[in-house]
């Protein structure tokens, strides 16, 4: 099949509020006909505050129908460079973080195994050691997280697997390189003084809000892409590094955080980088029911679906 046969539904004929709701208006495929799958993945129950993410992949599916063509800034148009699609929701089960964890880890080594680069809306944060499990086959990834939090505790009310512990969990299981990863916008009080040791001593890269600020999104976004040195990388992006007063759907809010305005300016500065997975988190649809956040979210999404089309679309029109 061909780019043509993957090309979002024009608003001149079918409106916005019309048609099926699928990622960006998309056609749903399997992966193995697309370079780019697009995917949910409905599940919380590694949420230890506020839950709703589950709803997350549904409303953002809605609010991206406002997605258009071409980015403004740069003229992408990954539609024109990749096959791209939705590919519906990973298998989960609400019931159970053990069977959901194995579940979602062998639809996304099928997805790898597809040779589709997967871009995944969750969901809690917990879903990232999942597909990081199924797509991470030849030695750890570097990541670029960006969050409030740094997500590396050991555990939760006697639990090692929920949405504070994926990436401690990753490092741990050889999934990521510690030395390869950057955590950007973290900030908010903590419950203990050894919080970061783990990080800290893993030699995670940490920029507290407040850095960000005093240096600028261009020198940290520098510094970002220079940690992961070109080499495969994994972008995780938590809504709640998006300050409440524009993001307030989201489980965890702290205040303090980045515009959606440097958000997007931040996930654009990434050009070009070897990336072999993204997803964008923690959307609880229900805790803001204007909409605002899973627009906010959808809109994201492209920013990271454009920056990850431009980075295969070399090598797959070779």
């Amino acid at each position: 099949m061909s780019i043509e046969d993957f090309q979002p539904l024009d608003s001149g004929v079918v409106p916005r509020f019309a048609g099926p709701c699928s990622f960006m208006r998309l056609p749903f495929a399997k992966p193995r006909e697309v370079d780019i799958a697009l995917l949910g993945v409905p599940f919380d129950g590694g949420t230890t505050n506020r839950t709703g993410a589950r709803h997350g992949p549904r409303e953002i599916r809605n609010q991206s129908s406002l997605v258009r063509r071409v980015h403004h800034v740069t003229g992408v148009s990954p539609f024109d460079l990749l096959r791209v699609a939705d590919c519906g929701d990973a298998p989960v089960n609400p019931l159970s973080i053990d069977d959901s964890l194995t579940t979602i880890a062998s639809y996304f080594a099928d997805i790898r195994r597809s040779g589709a680069v997967p871009l995944a809306i969750g969901g809690d944060h917990l879903i990232t050691l999942s597909i990081l499990r199924g797509i991470v086959k030849d030695g750890p990834v570097g990541l670029i997280q960006f969050d409030a939090h740094t997500d590396t505790y050991d555990s939760f009310f006697g639990s090692r697997y929920n949405h504070g512990t994926p990436f401690r969990r990753a490092i741990e299981e050889g999934l990521l390189d510690p030395k390869r990863m950057i955590q950007i916008g973290l900030r908010g009080a903590i419950s203990h003084r050894s919080n970061y040791d783990f990080a800290n001593d893993a030699g995670i890269r940490i920029v507290f809000i407040e850095e960000l600020v005093e240096r600028g999104i261009n020198d940290i976004m520098s510094e970002a892409r220079s940690i992961v040195a070109g080499g495969p990388t994994y972008i995780s992006f938590d809504i709640d590094v998006i300050d409440p007063s524009m993001a307030p759907g989201t489980g965890t809010p702290e205040i303090g955080g980045l515009t959606t305005r440097e958000a997007q300016a931040m996930i654009r500065l990434l050009r070009p980088l070897n990336i072999v997975g993204a997803d964008l988190v923690e959307v609880s649809p229900p805790l803001d029911p204007s909409g605002g956040t899973a627009l906010a979210a959808a809109v994201l999404m492209f920013e990271l679906l454009c920056i990850t089309a431009e980075s295969i679309a070399g090598p797959r029109r070779t």
